[in-house]
């Protein structure tokens, strides 16, 4: 077994292939060329960090509208989780109440609606009367026939209150559960990548079950002994083209000049430049990437039966892309969220015509200024949340889930599999690691 392994090294040595994993390495082995996978650049855009950017210097289109999506991609660990849940979060949350994105979104709205109520509070102290600061009250400014108070019952407010309520409920939940679906399509994507990287990589070179049942009949030619060097180059291209599939799902779902140039760059870095050409120019770059994928998982040596379980995993990857076109292609029907919006701004502005009575004890009425302007924020904030929602990719970390899926892949075809290990020395090794320490 250690003559065969120092042979196995003597023969990568003898091409020029490096041990790490930090360059490309090409060299001729006929009949085919060893590629080496590169590692990964560190992209800043896979970064977690939640909020508006750090840099007080940055553009307001990085603060507010499209432009701070970027900065709600956010992926939890243990830490992230223990001040998730800190007593101290209501606090904390206040605390930034003036650096929320959605409430910079909203403010215009806010601002109008607020604008309706001082309008409504100044002209009826103007037609009414109004109390000064000693408590004596005036006579009206505006002693024309014409001028009226103005106002409504609070009934019809209360009356379709259920209603916008349950309209904004089913806003907010279809939009998050959008959201939802689009998470768990790359959680497949996550879980199928690793489980077709372990396959080949177990099942590379071998043709019988584990407990030695041969999948062939006895007059079947057996499959060759492995050539390490062409069975990390085959392995590798399952990992890349993996990778390159799913690199390429986040480029279609995202907007072009966020991640054109970015794609672009990690492509050509990864793949041979034929392979990146190919890609690039595709007109559909995710299928194109499985097709890819489907002919490197054909090179394998092993069963077909073997490989049909494999590309059950390509089948899945088609479900997801084919799900996450369909969230980004149609949304919330448009009728439905255009009256939703049109019934919401209509309540709140006409809302303070119903709050001056209701404020009668506080001087000049007043307090329904304040009043409208903090139901505003709240209603208005709910239904920006369900907008903000309904489209997830761009504020998914999908940059870093292509990260991991990579690393993941690049780590599995990194081990040494079938045909390269004695089952007597494996049976050893595992039994020495589960032994207890002495």
């Amino acid at each position: 077994m250690m003559f065969r392994y120092s042979a196995a090294l003597a023969m990568l040595a003898a091409i020029g292939m490096p041990a790490g994993n930090n360059a490309f390495v090409t060299k001729s082995l006929s009949p085919i060329t060893i590629t080496k996978p590169t590692t990964r650049r560190s992209s800043s855009r896979s970064t977690l960090y939640m909020g508006p950017p750090a840099d007080p210097t940055a553009p307001i289109t990085e603060v507010t509208g499209e432009g701070s999506r970027k900065y709600r991609r956010t992926v939890y660990t243990h830490d992230s989780w223990v001040k998730h849940r800190s007593p101290d979060r209501f606090v904390n949350n206040l605390g930034t109440l003036f650096n929320s994105g959605i409430y910079k979104n909203i403010g215009g709205t806010v601002l109008f609606t607020t604008s309706v109520a001082v309008f409504v509070w100044a002209w009826n102290l103007l037609v009414g009367g109004y109390q000064d600061f000693d408590g004596v009250m005036h006579d009206p400014l505006i002693v024309e026939k014409w001028a009226m108070m103005i106002g409504l019952p609070l009934t019809p407010f209360t009356t379709l209150t259920p209603s916008l309520g349950l309209l904004l409920v089913f806003r907010t939940n279809t939009s998050y559960g959008r959201w939802n679906e689009a998470r768990k399509f790359w959680g497949l994507n996550i879980n199928h990548t690793r489980d077709l990287n372990r396959m080949a990589t177990a099942w590379y070179g071998n043709q019988s079950d584990w407990d030695g049942t041969e999948f062939m009949e006895p007059s079947t030619k057996e499959l060759a002994p492995i050539n390490p060097a062409e069975r990390q180059y085959l392995l590798g291209q399952v990992s890349i083209l993996t990778w390159a599939f799913v690199r390429s799902m986040k480029r279609h779902l995202s907007p072009p000049a966020e991640d054109e140039d970015d794609y672009v760059t990690e492509i050509k870095a990864r793949l041979t430049p034929s392979q990146a050409e190919a890609m690039i120019s595709a007109t559909h770059r995710p299928n194109r990437a499985l097709y890819d994928l489907s002919v490197a998982i054909e090179k394998l040596p092993m069963h077909f039966v073997r490989k049909n379980s494999i590309n059950g995993n390509l089948s899945i990857f088609e479900d997801t892309l084919g799900g996450s076109e369909r969230l980004l292609s149609s949304p919330v029907p448009l009728f439905y969220s255009r009256h939703t919006a049109r019934f919401l701004a209509c309540w709140l502005v006409f809302l303070p015509l119903a709050l001056y009575e209701p404020f009668a004890n506080s001087w000049n009425h007043i307090i329904m200024i304040p009043a409208t302007a903090f139901i505003s924020v709240c209603l208005y904030g709910i239904e920006e949340l369900a907008t903000q929602l309904e489209e997830p990719f761009t504020i998914l970390p999908m940059q870093g889930f292509c990260d991991k899926i990579g690393a993941n892949c690049d780590e599995i075809v990194s081990w040494r599999g079938q045909g390269l290990d004695d089952n007597e020395v494996v049976i050893q090794d595992n039994i020495e690691a589960m032994a207890p320490s002495r």
